[in-house]
């Protein structure tokens, strides 16, 4: 089975020194490619830099760009123009992390929403697909996303955790969908169980979010405590368990749509 992970904070300090290592046990628990998440200026390009040191070939890693909405305070007149710059990289396959997070509101509510028109613009210049965050946001991220719909790629709701009316709304805007380890958590992720049966094949991808949201169905549990792109098929065989569906056929559609989504080149 060949894994493609979405989603992994390879630029977390908990990874510093430890790059090499944690792909490689990626690559022997079959997960073949990695989309490394940027969540502001630098961190995108901490993350450009990484995928080009770390596989010099340009088949395993790629990257996003963008500014995540903790951080939309940080957006200034030279932000749009950086962006701009960084998503012309070739390695450089979606705008974002970018999004709502109405939450923990580290960044006013009119600055989010800025922040993201400005994104999503981006999007719908350059002709690429968007990576997008959202919590306790939905409605307001429907109302925004609606304008620029029809002119964007595509995009994919990152980390769903949502109920079923947020993720019946984003479906029928035609997104994709990413989960995460949040699914094996027996606290709070529960309501996914059902809810993943009702995402399209071709519109379901998984990812990490590494080194957040270690799978708690995970044996034996890392004594750190951090998760890895290498534990990605815990999540595999958490949705697989819920969809009704084998590991193999789950793996490969995921996949597919993931390979199809980020324009990701086919591994031998």
């Amino acid at each position: 089975m060949q894994l493609i992970d979405i989603g992994v904070n390879l630029t977390n300090p908990s990874f510093d020194d430890k790059h090499q290592a944690v792909l490689d046990r990626a690559y022997a628990a079959g997960v073949g490619q990695l989309v490394v998440t940027g969540t502001s200026v630098h961190g995108s390009e901490q993350a450009l830099e990484l995928c080009q040191r770390l596989d010099p070939s340009a088949r395993r890693l790629f990257s996003t760009a963008g500014i995540h909405p903790h951080s939309a305070s940080d957006w200034n007149a030279d932000s749009e123009r950086q962006l701009r710059d960084l998503l012309s990289q070739d390695r450089v396959r979606a705008v974002g992390e970018c999004g709502l997070d109405f939450n923990r509101d580290f960044s006013p509510r009119p600055q989010q929403e800025k922040v993201l028109e400005a994104h999503l613009a981006l999007a719908v210049e350059l002709r690429l697909p968007v990576f997008l965050h959202e919590r306790d946001a939905n409605q307001r991220l429907l109302e925004i996303l609606r304008d620029y719909r029809d002119q964007l790629p595509a995009a994919v709701v990152h980390c769903f955790t949502g109920e079923q009316r947020a993720l019946f709304s984003y479906l029928d805007l035609d997104l994709h969908i990413g989960i995460t380890g949040w699914i094996c958590d027996e606290r709070r992720g529960t309501h996914l169980h059902p809810l993943v049966r009702e995402i399209p094949r071709g519109r379901l991808m998984l990812e990490s979010d590494a080194p957040y949201l270690l799978p708690r169905t995970l044996r034996p549990k890392p004594k750190n405590g951090r998760n890895e792109p290498a534990y990605l098929p815990e999540v595999l065989r958490e949705v697989a368990l819920h969809r009704e569906e084998s590991l193999e056929d789950l793996a490969q559609h995921s996949t597919a749509c993931s390979r199809a989504f980020f324009g990701l080149p086919a591994l031998d």
